[in-house]
């Protein structure tokens, strides 16, 4: 049975012999009645507010999972955009080293080539300076020879023009001068033409 304050304020009890001061018994039937009433709104009061904490509470935990699926889905990206560098860095690495790589063997090749060139000129340089030394000692020697030919030629000429014994007149107070000699060509018209390559 459920007593509300107004059944307290309006219950009536049957007066006996000897019982309790009706006076009293009413008054304090209303002062439980208030008590009563007052515990009642304070009840509601509660009610209420745990309804309000209630739905605040349960939008809390709305926000909470809200949040929490950002967060996740945040770290599902920050993951992605991670492994997505990674990768990224990756083969900007492979294709750097590959052009590194690359250009380690031109630069490898081209040196060859040059080592080559430089070789093959040195070769050359030591064939002209043998060329030149053999044409040197070829011009020194032929030089040598025409001189000593035309030393030969000179004394032989001499030898020739000069006049003998008796055949000077013995009239003659004075020896007869000896006929110039021939004009001798020139020591470098001997010399051999230098190769031009032609």
């Amino acid at each position: 049975m459920k007593v509300t304050p107004l059944d307290l304020r309006q219950q009536r009890f049957k007066t006996v012999m000897r019982g309790y001061d009706r006076g009293e018994v009413q008054a304090f039937l209303l002062e439980v009645a208030d008590d009563y009433e007052n515990a009642l709104r304070e009840m509601d009061k509660l009610r209420t507010d745990v309804t309000k904490l209630d739905a605040v509470l349960a939008e809390h935990r709305g926000q909470e999972r809200n949040l929490r699926n950002t967060l996740l889905t945040a770290q599902k990206h920050a993951d992605e955009i991670k492994e997505h560098a990674q990768t990224e860095a990756g083969l900007i690495v492979r294709e750097a080293e590959g052009q590194r790589d690359l250009l380690l063997q031109k630069a490898q090749g081209r040196l060859e080539d040059i080592q080559r060139e430089i070789d093959a000129l040195r070769h050359k340089r030591r064939e002209v300076e043998n060329d030149v030394e053999s044409l040197v000692k070829h011009l020194t020697s032929t030089l040598e020879f025409i001189r000593d030919q035309d030393a030969r030629s000179q004394n032989e000429r001499v030898l020739l023009h000069r006049p003998r014994p008796q055949e000077v007149p013995a009239a003659a107070p004075q020896a007869a001068a000896p006929q110039a000699a021939a004009p001798q060509p020139p020591p470098h018209a001997f010399l051999p033409k230098a190769d031009t390559g032609s």
